[in-house]
């Protein structure tokens, strides 16, 4: 018992305790099990006659041969049967096993940061981060963020921040409205916590509908999509008004790299093949024109970054950007 202490293995409170690795080790394993589940979704979602629920078994893309449980067990079946299906031997895409990885790193990252033991709170935080990873693939693939997540987490937000204000614990509105003495003895009030989630998803979406305004304003063409607009205002209901501005400072920090990186791709891509042609083209005209095609990223991906990191190290980020 003592190295249990010592390890900080072994919780003291009561006379049985749960090892916090158990705890770990048991969202992990969920996480896994979820990124199967979200697998299917960010297969189906995107494509006509298809739903979570339809088709009732899943099947190989490829064949439609219907998948046994054997070839269902998250990420072990993929490496069992290395990376193949077992009817028509087609390659499975390096996504599916990815997905659950990721899925399992973030259910991880948010027990971690949240504490093991489960709670509403962790639940909650799970819910987005899986949400998120739906979104980020389905943008990738198709430029486009399904309904299901954007206003399905409009929806959502509300009854999240009523049941659980520990949400918006850190979230300046719901603390002024609550009061320093509440505050001090229960945290922020379920009332304070609803008001900060509506603020959250009006600042959200308000924002990139500005950008958007501008965008058009200044480029006459769209600078933002309308599914990235609905993202953040889901968003905003679960990390309130400031945490929506400051995902979307992270976004778009990150997404600068990506497309500075793309166009550097393109650039190597066409210098590559001017090369090979011989044909004398200038560096300029092929800068120009990696800068073009180089510039085109879905903002999904980078949203769901910056939701993700605020989510969960909310105090992090505000340190490191403020710190001065």
């Amino acid at each position: 018992m003592v190295v249990q202490h010592v390890l900080g293995l072994w919780r003291p409170e009561g006379d049985v305790a749960i090892p916090d690795s158990f705890w770990y080790v048991t969202w992990i394993l969920l996480g896994l099990i979820v990124g199967s589940f979200l697998n299917a979704a960010i297969h189906r979602l995107p494509r006509e006659g298809m739903t979570i629920s339809h088709p009732k078994r899943s099947v190989c893309p490829k064949c439609d041969a219907t998948l046994t449980w054997k070839e269902n067990v998250p990420l072990f079946s993929w490496l069992l049967q290395r990376g193949r299906c077992r009817s028509c031997k087609a390659p499975i895409a390096w996504r599916y096993p990815l997905v659950e990885v990721i899925t399992a790193a973030l259910f991880f990252a948010s027990a971690y940061v949240t504490g093991p033991p489960p709670s509403l709170l962790l639940a909650v935080r799970c819910v987005v981060l899986a949400g998120i990873v739906v979104a980020t693939f389905v943008d990738f693939d198709f430029l486009e963020i399904p309904d299901e997540i954007s206003i399905g987490g409009m929806f959502l937000a509300p009854l999240c921040a009523f049941l659980v204000p520990a949400l918006h614990q850190e979230t300046w509105i719901a603390q002024v409205l609550t009061g320093d003495e509440a505050l001090a003895t229960g945290g922020v009030d379920r009332v304070s916590s609803l008001i900060a989630c509506f603020a959250g998803m009006a600042v959200g979406g308000g924002v990139l509908i500005g950008i958007s305004w501008l965008g058009r304003l200044i480029y006459k063409r769209d600078a933002m999509g309308f599914g990235d607009v609905k993202l953040l205002a889901a968003a905003g209901g679960f990390i309130g008004p400031g945490g929506a501005l400051l995902a979307l400072l992270v976004a778009s920090f990150a997404a600068s790299l990506a497309g500075l990186g793309n166009v550097l791709r393109f650039l190597c891509l066409l210098r590559k093949r001017t090369r090979e042609r011989g044909n004398g083209k200038p560096f300029r005209r092929s800068l120009a024109a990696a800068r073009i095609a180089g510039r085109y990223l879905p903002f999904g991906p980078y949203l769901g970054i910056g939701i993700g990191v605020v989510l969960l190290a909310w105090k992090n980020v505000v340190e490191r950007f403020f710190a001065y």
